[in-house]
């Protein structure tokens, strides 16, 4: 399937070439903003067209490079495509960042056989074949880094949230594996584990008005502790660990999992 898009291109911007995927909402775009802000161009990618564009139209009109690439992680022929798209208008793909993720919530006895198949298909697959297309290239050129947008449910047992766990925890040890493999090459993999974040995810978990509660103090009838420093996560705080990853700060960080929740895993 041919990808389309629509690519906005300033001469003269220095930096690396980005790519993200998730990147029309929530966390992908905070990481976009970011990238673009340090003077990366940008291929933001997401099945989500009209959002992607709007984000791309904002970029550019802020005088960053960016290219829209409208695609599904979860299939292989759009992944290939967009990557092929990203590098013959911006140049090589030196930064990857697996941001695109959904949530099929419900008890594991109720969970439907698409659930869990849908959940995998974006949530881990879509994560190995975006990482495999890309990290090829990378290991052809000697350089790069990947990180992986996973979450703190990767490491504990969540009620009503086994595919998305499950999903996320296959995710973590995939990029841990494709540092090992990678590293000979100076290709470094980590992962940031984002806890609640103020994001259309999570207010799809929970009632509109009682998502601050419900985050900060957590359900005790669910075995789910609250989060000690008493705030939710923005989009920001999560972008900032991904690009702290990404820096020459962390050039000797490889298969790390660095954990963005305020405590609500408690350090485990």
């Amino acid at each position: 399937m041919t990808v389309t898009g629509t690519a906005t291109a300033q001469s003269g911007i220095p930096g690396k070439v980005a790519l993200v995927s998730g990147a029309a909402g929530g966390i992908g775009a905070a990481v976009a903003r970011a990238l673009a802000a340090e003077g990366r161009a940008v291929a933001l990618l997401d099945r989500d067209a009209a959002a992607l564009r709007l984000l791309a139209k904002e970029l550019a009109e802020e005088g960053h490079r960016v290219l829209a690439v409208p695609a599904d992680v979860a299939c292989p022929e759009e992944v290939a495509a967009a990557v092929d798209r990203t590098e013959s208008a911006l140049g090589p793909v030196e930064e990857l960042v697996n941001s695109a993720g959904v949530l099929r919530m419900g008890p594991v006895l109720e969970l439907s056989d698409d659930d869990w198949e849908t959940t995998f298909a974006v949530n881990a697959t879509g994560v190995f074949r975006l990482s495999r297309t890309v990290g090829r290239r990378m290991a052809e050129r000697g350089s790069g880094a990947v990180v992986t947008v996973a979450s703190n449910a990767a490491g504990t047992a969540r009620m009503n949230m086994s595919a998305y766990a499950a999903s996320k925890a296959a995710a973590t040890m995939l990029t841990k594996c494709l540092g090992l493999e990678l590293a000979r090459y100076g290709i470094r993999c980590n992962t940031v584990a984002p806890g609640s974040t103020y994001t259309p995810m999570l207010y799809g978990m929970y009632d509109p008005e009682d998502v601050a509660r419900s985050s900060i103090e957590g359900l005790p009838e669910n075995y789910r502790t609250g989060i000690p420093l008493r705030r939710i996560a923005v989009p920001p705080d999560i972008a900032d660990a991904v690009l702290f990853l990404l820096s020459e700060r962390a050039r000797h960080i490889t298969m790390h999992d660095l954990v963005v929740d305020g405590g609500a895993t408690l350090g485990v």
